[in-house]
């Protein structure tokens, strides 16, 4: 990827190319599990209960997604849409270079991707799947479809499951440019909606939320959706789009997309209580929504996408000259990068041991002044609270003194006598001092993990990196 060339021709790159390239920056992070840029992208959080799946299936215009009892969605799904004139429609996985053209094989290999990753027994993994839809049926669009929402642990799952996946959730919608896709049952209390409850934690304003109202044709009779819709029950700066998904019977009987759309259609268009609002609901309407909010969204935030880049860049290029030519051949050559790194790596441990570094958390002692700290305080008190009377009495300074003379009569201690004593009295050091020791060392060990953080070079060599 032209990342230099691509962030010169931001300013006059068409919409249509603003999602796809945003794309590719995705997938370029994703192996860093969390990106060093806040990219612009569209998380789906809602209940399990939701339809979320449903309406995903519903842009795409395929079953894809696996379903069942419990957490269906137990990773992240980067789902990709490419608006593409293509012969026949075909998924692509980042994992994976070959076109599936089935999409029940899609299905498939989601499943078995996330019982590979996050276990089979219903467990999750903040580890995201990247998958890209090329199809001329669907406008460019990216979605993360995030874990639902649950309250109760089930089978294997363990009992902290619904703060893991809350907190997973938070972690995705809280970063500033992530548009919220709050999806919420229609046929339930919308106070009680999971999806509008998290989203309002971290946007109570509701200026990057849309709402998506789904299962209203389930709802009690003589009930509607209508004052939610026109945004007089809780607004959000996007509002709110209406879809009807399948339903069980209609999954298991295989009813088209292409049917479920047009009875979509024609439940807006006929009904009394929606028929005002069906040219601003649907999931065509919510397609078309979502690509322009996108969009307006990723050229709002180019030029500091754009500015980032270049400095990355620029990082990346002035390492990389440090690494050496790619050319490098000759023995002589290597040696000579291995030796500049030990020395680099050298200067940094004698700035950091002269009290040159800076450390994030300035209220405790740290390096070399924690060593002196050790030292000086530490392990000076310990010792200050020995007494060598509990180590020796009176009537053990006599017997060694006798024991050192023998039959002689002494007018003076002898040497060996005081030697003898002086050692046992040594002995009551050993602890502290030991202790005096573990301490330095561990503190020494916790400076040279910081050392070779710094120390970019050294971590090219990773036997070398081992053995420091």
């Amino acid at each position: 990827i032209d990342w230099e060339g691509w962030a010169e021709k931001r300013e006059t790159m068409p919409l249509n190319e603003l999602i796809p390239m945003v794309n590719q920056l995705q997938e370029a992070f994703a192996p860093l599990g969390i990106p060093p840029i806040d990219l612009p992208q569209i998380a789906v959080v809602g209940s399990q209960s939701s339809g979320k799946s449903s309406v995903l299936e519903s842009l795409v215009g395929y079953d894809f997604l696996p379903r069942g009892t419990g957490i269906c969605t137990r990773r992240p799904l980067v789902l990709q849409l490419l608006n593409e004139n293509v012969d026949q429609d075909y998924a692509q996985f980042a994992h994976i270079t070959r076109r599936i053209y089935s999409f029940d094989d899609v299905k498939k290999t989601i499943q078995a991707e996330t019982d590979r990753v996050a276990g089979n027994t219903k467990g999750v993994s903040p580890d995201p799947i990247i998958l890209r839809v090329h199809s001329k049926n669907v406008v460019n669009l990216t979605l993360v479809d995030l874990p639902g929402l649950t309250k109760v642990p089930v089978g294997d799952q363990p009992q902290n499951i619904s703060e893991v996946i809350r907190s997973m959730v938070l972690d995705i919608i809280s970063r500033p440019n992530c548009i919220i896709l709050a999806v919420t049952p229609a046929n339930g209390d919308l106070a009680n909606s999971d999806g509008l409850q998290i989203a309002r934690e971290v946007d109570p304003q509701g200026q990057r939320t849309i709402g998506v109202l789904t299962k209203l044709d389930l709802m009690d009779a003589g009930t509607d959706a209508r004052e939610i819709l026109e945004g007089k029950v809780y607004p959000l700066y996007h509002g709110y789009v209406a879809v009807v998904n399948r339903s069980q019977k209609d999954i298991d009987t295989a009813k088209s997309m292409k049917s479920a759309l047009m009875a979509e259609k024609d439940f807006f268009s006929t009904s009394p209580h929606y028929s005002h609002l069906a040219n601003r609901q649907g999931t065509l309407y919510l397609s078309k929504k979502l690509n322009s909010i996108l969009e307006d969204h990723i050229r709002s935030c180019m030029p500091d996408i754009s500015h980032r880049v270049k400095v990355m860049l620029r990082d990346a290029q002035s390492e990389l000259v440090q690494y050496g030519d790619d050319d490098t051949a000759t023995e002589q050559q290597q040696r000579a990068i291995v030796l500049n790194s030990i020395t680099r790596f050298c200067q940094n441990f004698h700035e950091y041991m002269q009290g040159n570094c800076r450390h994030k958390d300035q209220s405790v002692l740290y390096g070399p002044a924690r060593l002196r700290h050790i030292f000086t305080v530490e392990f000076r008190q310990h010792v200050n609270t020995l007494d060598s009377r509990d180590a020796l009495s009176d009537e053990d300074i006599h017997t060694v003194r006798r024991n050192a003379v023998g039959v002689h009569a002494d007018l003076f201690v002898p040497n060996a006598a005081f030697e003898t004593l002086v050692k046992q009295l040594i002995l009551q050091l050993e602890e502290p001092a030991a202790a005096c020791v573990r301490t330095v060392s561990e503190e020494l060990k916790q400076l040279l993990r910081d050392v070779l953080e710094i120390s970019k070079e050294i971590g090219r060599f990773e036997e070398l990196r081992e053995r420091v």
